[in-house]
């Protein structure tokens, strides 16, 4: 049925309406599309993080491999805030649209370039070099895309519905890390273990070529951001703009703002919600990583509708109380919940049943010493509750007998493996939904939360460094400082060792929290301004 109208002005409204809609579509579709695949890129090396330490690394020490890989992981973080000066200069300079193509072009190659590395068994050391120089440009492309992509929507954005249209960039990042999760499950799915072991943990890295190719077609045939060009027409853009945007101190306390009191605990809490609760049932918990791998896809497919309905509530309510609430549901709910899923998966409550024991023995040449053997103890539970346990000891045996450290035999290299019964699955894929859904609520309202801090003519610039610091720097760093707390944790005796990772973003979010609900100001601003102006906070909501 037509729509009817009372005047030629309804009429004229409706269609500029759906002029405009029908465009901001299509920006959101270009951005967002070539901002998951910088996602998916950046993502796939900590999705495969178990794997590549036995690639990359010495295979002697898998817990001193593992920890190597998570901190190659974080090093692409910590360079994204230089990603983030170089390019988000560039985008304050020549434009939105030009800076994003090269990020884009920057990250495919580097991530396709990881994938054709030798392993560390091939070419030693120079293996994990490799890989770090990438994993570090990766880290400067991310840096540049996400505060191009956010500007650029936001800048197209009708005032009313900013955080409504700019929080469909910010699915973006778990629809990465959700279809990284699925091509390695259809990747291993459809080759054998021995086949996805040797050469098919490379494909994820290679697929991404295809994708980054399509992305670079679409964005090529955007149009600049109305606004910036407006003000490039104008001669009204920054010619400097690093010293504006940091040398200004009226502008720099809004920076510092922006990290202390929003996005250094959003970093945390995203990054504890979608990597630390994956590692966790890894390495802490021991689950099979393939199961591992689609509780985390279903979780995040759920969830991630979430991102929408948070941005579009921030356009009613202010971007602060949604985040705020977040920080603090995640602070008081993380031992509970890291508690109840350690304990769903805990061997020792478990009976075995009848007939449910398996043990055997192998042996096998040294692949590096042929003289030596390697001895497996291969040990398999199938417990009353229909869990799983698989249990290898390996143990170095040279000629003359068992290798010696320090007077006394090596220790046995064990690696476990639980599968987890249906209810246990659903229960923790429960968990982790609720972990992400914290997540949403801090995540949703940022882009529009940042855009809206600063002025048009540096906003790239100054909104990329806080956001990059705290995403890239605390939240970056969150697996690997959790890890080594939860490994030293263990060492020490402690009775809960397995909850000392959460120390990290419980105390990082509680800061971030109380600067937060102190300091930040509830409603929504404009994006036109273009001169910095000395106001006191009150006079200038920063929220």
């Amino acid at each position: 049925m037509a729509k009817k109208f009372n005047t030629q002005e309804e009429h004229d409204a409706y269609v500029a309406e759906r002029k405009k809609n029908k465009t901001i579509w299509g920006v959101i579709m270009a951005s967002s599309l070539g901002t998951l695949i910088e996602w998916y890129d950046f993502y796939i090396f900590g999705s495969l993080a178990v794997v590549l330490a036995t690639k990359f690394f010495p295979a002697d020490n898998p817990t001193a491999a593992f920890l190597s890989t998570l901190a190659t992981f974080a090093a692409g973080f910590v360079v994204r805030p230089f990603g983030a000066l170089f390019f988000g200069r560039l985008g304050d300079i020549i434009g939105r649209k030009y800076t994003f193509l090269v990020t884009l072009l920057i990250m495919g190659f580097s991530t396709f370039l990881i994938g054709c590395v030798p392993e560390y068994e091939t070419i030693g050391y120079a293996a994990p070099v490799l890989v770090l120089i990438l994993r570090l440009l990766q880290g400067l492309a991310l840096g540049g895309e996400y505060g191009g992509a956010a500007t650029y929507v936001a800048e197209y954005s009708q005032p009313h519905r900013r955080g409504y249209w700019t929080s469909w960039i910010q699915t973006t990042a778990t629809s990465g890390l959700f279809i990284s999760l699925i091509v390695i499950l259809v990747t291993k799915t459809s080759l054998s273990p021995e086949e996805f072991d040797s050469w098919g943990w490379r494909v994820p890295f290679w697929i991404s070529i295809l994708m980054v190719g399509v992305s670079y077609v679409i964005r090529r045939n955007m149009a600049e951001s109305p606004l910036f060009a407006k003000a490039k027409k104008e001669g009204k853009t920054s010619k400097n703009p690093l010293k504006e945007s940091f040398g200004n101190k009226f502008n720099f306390k809004f920076v510092l703002l922006a990290l202390f009191g929003a996005v250094m605990g959003q970093g945390v809490i995203w990054y504890t919600g979608q990597f630390y609760s994956m590692s966790f049932m890894q390495k802490v918990m021991n689950i099979e990583s393939a199961q591992v791998d689609t509780m985390m896809a279903l979780a995040l497919f759920v969830a991630t509708p979430l991102f929408v309905l948070f941005g579009w509530l921030s356009d009613k309510i202010g971007r602060k109380p949604i985040m705020m609430i977040g920080m603090l549901l995640a602070i008081i709910a993380y031992r509970p919940i890291y508690k109840a899923m350690y304990n769903s998966v805990h061997i020792e409550s478990k009976v075995v049943a009848k007939n449910g024991l398996t043990e055997k023995r192998t042996v096998k040449v040294h692949a590096k010493i042929s003289t030596d053997s390697l001895i497996t103890f291969h040990q398999e539970k199938v417990f009353t509750d229909g869990t799983v346990m698989k249990k290898d000891s390996i143990v170095h045996w040279a000629a003359a007998g068992p290798i010696i450290v320090n007077g006394k035999p090596e220790a046995p290299l064990i690696k476990t493996a639980i599968t987890v019964n249906p209810d246990t699955r659903w229960l923790l894929i429960m968990l982790v939904f609720i972990q992400v859904v914290f997540v949403t609520m801090v995540y949703g309202p940022i882009a529009a939360f940042l855009v809206e801090m600063f002025p048009l003519k540096i906003r790239y610039t100054s909104m990329s460094l806080p956001y990059h610091i705290g995403n890239g720097v605390f939240g970056g760093l969150l697996p690997a400082v959790a890890t080594y707390l939860v490994v030293s944790g263990k060492d020490a005796g402690h009775s809960e060792w397995y909850l000392e990772g959460l120390w990290y973003p419980i105390v990082v979010a509680g800061v971030c929290l109380i600067i937060g609900t102190l300091y930040l100001k509830t409603k929504n601003k404009s994006l036109e301004e273009d001169e910095l102006v000395e106001e006191t906070p009150a006079e200038n909501p920063v929220v």
